[in-house]
């Protein structure tokens, strides 16, 4: 479809105004994260519990959904009828409670495009079970897909872009997830193609790799007329877990690791004994899985500040970053 729309464009402009069109698609696609919470179970006045938007290509996918979260995406002036894909990690409330109030309000406010929603095969029951409680009838269709959090596996997917559960280790089933961009078509270069006499039908053959031969015999090696796209960005999200080297293969090399970090290590038996992660282990898998940047949440509520967290992270992994309320990070 978008090769056909660039057909259509390019009989509208001249040879050289679709060159520079087509120059324009260079702008690397926007891939960020906005924190909407970066608190453990209870929210405080600065920091709401769990949830993150992913914006990627100005498409919405909202992961886990803590109470408060729609009070969040309002107040950072985020459109929650723009959400189209809700990932949920596990059951614990500071990562769903917030799940069936974004389910009534899209309904409330008129919604009519499909809603799908990840999550443990146990979430479904439980969405039904409210909506019957409160009997509300949703006006737009809800889609559930389940997953086994215990199993690495795709559970969305698109042109450009594929999200797979990363098993975790904590109280209950959990897992986190990894967004993966899928390889680009290579580029045109205009001061090669301007020079060329190239129908535009050719265009997607040699975006797809070919080789060009024009009238007079002479060929065209692809690498002369295209160059790289951009390499691929990931942004791994590792939800509540004790320290867990087995997630290091699936996030191996990612450009965002998000990992949760409750406490200080200084309170490890603590983060142990409750399946949770200190700062130093956070960094340590950040270290080990090659990862280009950390990004550390989920703090506890008994720290006023996460400064301290985080150069203690820093001591084992300095590209590391605290996760704060509203700030976006570019993937």
């Amino acid at each position: 479809m978008r090769d056909f729309f660039y057909s259509l464009i390019a009989h509208r402009l001249n040879k050289s105004k679709f060159s520079l069109f087509l120059q324009s698609k260079r702008i690397i696609m926007t891939f960020k994260i906005t924190i909407l919470g970066s608190n453990s179970a209870i929210p405080t006045i600065k920091r709401n519990p769990t949830a993150q938007l992913v914006n990627h290509n100005e498409r919405f996918f909202l992961v886990d959904c803590a109470e408060g979260t729609q009070v969040q995406l309002r107040k950072y002036h985020i459109k929650i009828q723009r959400i189209n894909h809700i990932f949920i990690s596990h059951l614990h409330g500071d990562h769903f409670f917030g799940l069936i109030g974004m389910i009534s309000s899209m309904h409330l406010l008129g919604r009519n495009k499909e809603l799908h929603v990840y999550g443990p095969p146990e979430l479904e029951n439980i969405i039904n079970m409210q909506l019957q409680a409160s009997q509300t009838e949703l006006i737009y269709p809800l889609i559930f897909h389940p997953f086994n959090p215990d199993v690495h596996d795709t559970i969305y997917e698109d042109d450009k872009l594929t999200v797979k559960t990363i098993p975790l280790n904590h109280h209950i089933p959990t897992c986190g997830f990894i967004f993966k961009e899928k390889k680009a078509k290579r580029k045109l270069r205009k001061d090669v193609i301007n020079n060329l006499d190239i129908h535009v039908d050719e265009f997607v053959k040699i975006k797809n790799g070919a080789d060009f031969i024009d009238d007079g015999g002479k060929v065209y090696e692809n690498k002369e007329l295209t160059y790289p796209p951009p390499p691929p960005r990931s942004y791994a999200y590792c939800s509540d877990t004790a320290y867990h080297e087995p997630v290091i293969p699936y996030i191996k090399d990612t450009d965002l690791l998000y990992h949760e970090a409750t406490f200080m290590h200084d309170k490890a038996d603590v983060a142990a004994e409750k399946f949770h992660t200190t700062t130093i282990e956070a960094a340590t898998i950040a270290l080990k899985a090659h990862v280009k940047k950390l990004l550390i949440g989920h703090f506890s509520t008994r720290y006023e500040t996460t400064d301290p967290m985080l150069q203690e992270a820093r001591t084992v992994f300095i590209n590391t970053e605290a996760a704060v309320d509203g700030q976006v990070f570019e993937v």
